[in-house]
């Protein structure tokens, strides 16, 4: 199969169905962090050509239910100018979701209610496939079946921290290596890389 990996640098959704024999492209407006095919530039330029599955990873900065505090600075205020980049980033993600292509994959994270985004497939843990963290994630799934999880392992603390969180940082456990920025934090799962093409690579 031609597979588009959007939105993707890392090369690791790439290289995975790579390795099952298909002729998978990544593109992002970064270049590739591991050598292979890539497309740096708007993913838009390309959307339209031929592809037998659209696997995309449309930024969440703005949509993202993590970002409601700057989304409600104040109690029952707007931010209106962040409002509006959710909005820009919704239509962006539309373009995916509308997309005739046969298979198609979208990944975000809870976003906020206020963007009334469409009702998504399923929500996985990187824990159902091997890794020790917690990171809800939504998935939006045309044409394929929903991901099953492949290696469940015990969860012991959130990818991201929030003030509420149990696994929060403790004094016992300060040293866990967790990205703090917006790149580190959004490169993608290989356990859930490799299930994605050993699921969906023979469909």
């Amino acid at each position: 199969m031609k597979i588009l990996i959007a939105c993707e640098y890392s090369g690791i959704v790439r290289d995975a169905f790579t390795k099952k024999g298909h002729d998978a492209w990544s593109c992002d407006i970064l270049p590739t962090e591991i050598e292979g095919q890539h497309i740096q530039g708007d993913v838009t330029d390309i959307l339209l050509d031929s592809w037998d599955m659209i696997i995309a990873f449309p930024p969440c900065t703005y949509l993202s239910n993590a970002g409601a505090c700057r989304l409600y600075p104040k109690k029952g205020q707007i931010d209106e100018n962040r409002y509006q980049k959710g909005l820009e980033g919704k239509k962006f993600f539309m373009q995916f979701y509308n997309h005739n292509c046969n298979k198609i994959v979208i990944e975000n994270p809870v976003s906020s209610k206020v963007f009334n985004m469409p009702k998504f497939s399923q929500e996985i843990q990187p824990y159902e496939y091997g890794h020790p963290f917690s990171k809800k994630t939504r998935l939006w799934v045309k044409g394929l079946p929903n991901l099953k999880p492949t290696n469940i392992v015990e969860k012991k603390h959130t990818f991201i921290e929030s003030g509420t969180s149990k696994y929060k940082d403790t004094n016992k456990n300060k040293n866990r290596n967790i990205p703090r920025y917006g790149k580190e934090r959004s490169r993608f799962w290989s356990g859930i890389a490799a299930a994605m093409a050993d699921q969906w690579g023979n469909k």
